[in-house]
């Protein structure tokens, strides 16, 4: 197999990530092993991929905070624009205005209710919440002890280090 055949099998097994597709274990390992060259490249190249696709990761959740903050601070803005446009129709005590693109009619909605102090508030309004989750650190605690556990097993976590 000559060095284009190999740059082109890898493309493959980089374009099925490029989609966004979650491409299934069997699917990975079966192209990967189509891929007929010496173990020590065969690794290297995924290796390469295995970096790739971490650095992709971490841009996608720097992107995705940033795009959280742009979507809010465009919220805050909506709202702000509404509680004045809001304000400027009651100081002027219209119930409607028509615009030559809009009809606004200022509403009556449920009010809202904002918590100035919790700890100023009566136990009767005080809501308690009982959140029931397995302990995973004390399961696995029993189980390299040797105890069985109904319903849980330990799955071996083993990855190879990319220096």
């Amino acid at each position: 197999m000559n060095l284009f055949d190999l740059n082109e099998n890898y493309r493959k097994v980089e374009s099925l990530f490029d989609d966004g597709a979650d491409v299934s274990e069997q699917v990975l390992k079966d192209t990967l092993e189509s891929i007929g060259e010496a173990r020590d490249i065969k690794l290297d190249h995924i290796a390469f991929l295995i970096e790739r696709n971490t650095a992709k990761g971490d841009f996608y959740a720097k992107k995705i905070k940033e795009l959280q903050l742009a979507k809010k601070s465009a919220e805050n803005t909506v709202n702000r624009l509404n509680a004045y446009m809001t304000s400027a129709m009651d100081d002027a005590g219209l119930k409607e205005l028509q615009t030559e693109n809009h009809v606004l009619k200022p509403r009556n909605y449920k009010a809202s209710v904002v918590i100035d102090n919790t700890h100023a508030i009566p136990d009767q309004y005080m809501v308690s919440k009982l959140t029931i989750a397995p302990d995973k650190t004390a399961i696995y605690k029993a189980l390299k002890a040797g105890e069985e556990v109904p319903g849980v097993h330990t799955k071996p976590n083993r990855k190879t280090v990319i220096k």
